[in-house]
């Protein structure tokens, strides 16, 4: 006789046709794959394409063990559309340092994650990236200041399957608004030169966070990464990073 087992499992009803041939496995068996499960799944060996020191921070503030090796190539951008834009650009980001790994020698790619990230500033549906000098960072802060703007930050995971990567592409935005600010405030927090490396022309967590005046949305997505939807998104995928 065919039995029929139903279980409920996260909110959703599984169906299991268990037939007279059918053994079920002894419990400290099944124990036992699933840590053999678990252990695998932390060994995972994640790597970060990029530089940024923010991006290091988060990672390592969160419990993620990780190596960092940042890859340079060209990179296009076919959308104007500020989520499209970041999405594109962690991608090739993480492709760039996926194929910079397959060119080292003894290089062990076996479950290999590689994470690439860009953030964006948009104001007005304006992408604004990291300024070209001190002039155009003035400019910059001059349009944000006492506005409401958006931080957009694309991820990419590309995950090492047999012979291949397989990516999964997100991307997160945050609503950023700023107290007015003054030229002299302005030019003065541009001559310490922390604009400089940051898109849009400031740090949130640096001295510029004075002229924040609320956001919505998750701060650390307008730091460089949002580490909280990275984890939901790999454990979706039955990844843990915190291994």
């Amino acid at each position: 006789m065919t039995a029929v087992h139903r279980e409920q499992v996260s909110g959703c009803t599984a169906c299991f046709v268990l037939s007279s041939s059918f053994r079920l496995r002894p419990f400290t068996e099944t124990v036992i794959l699933i840590t053999q499960e678990r252990e695998e799944l932390h060994m995972k060996k994640i790597v970060l394409a990029s530089a940024s020191p923010r991006r290091r921070e988060l990672l390592s503030q969160v419990g993620i063990t990780f190596e960092v090796k940042p890859a340079s190539g060209e990179e296009l951008i076919t959308s104007a559309e500020p989520a499209k834009v970041v999405e594109e650009l962690s991608r090739q980001k993480a492709m760039f340092t996926a194929y910079a790994l397959e060119e080292e020698r003894n290089r062990e790619l076996r479950d290999v994650v590689v994470i690439g990230a860009d953030t964006v500033v948009s104001y007005e549906g304006k992408i604004l990236g990291k300024p070209a000098d001190e002039t155009a960072a003035i400019e910059m802060l001059a349009m944000l200041q006492g506005n409401t703007h958006q931080v957009y930050t694309g991820v990419t995971l590309l995950i090492r399957e047999e012979e291949r990567w397989e990516a999964h592409t997100f991307h997160e935005c945050t609503d950023v608004s700023f107290y007015p600010a003054t030229e002299e405030e302005i030019k003065e927090y541009v001559n310490s030169k922390d604009p400089m490396d940051k898109a849009g022309s400031y740090g949130i967590q640096g001295a510029w966070g004075a002229y924040v005046k609320g956001i919505r949305g998750d701060y650390n997505n307008v730091v460089g990464l949002p580490v909280a939807r990275l984890i939901y998104e790999t454990k979706k995928l039955g990844m843990n990073l915190r291994g």
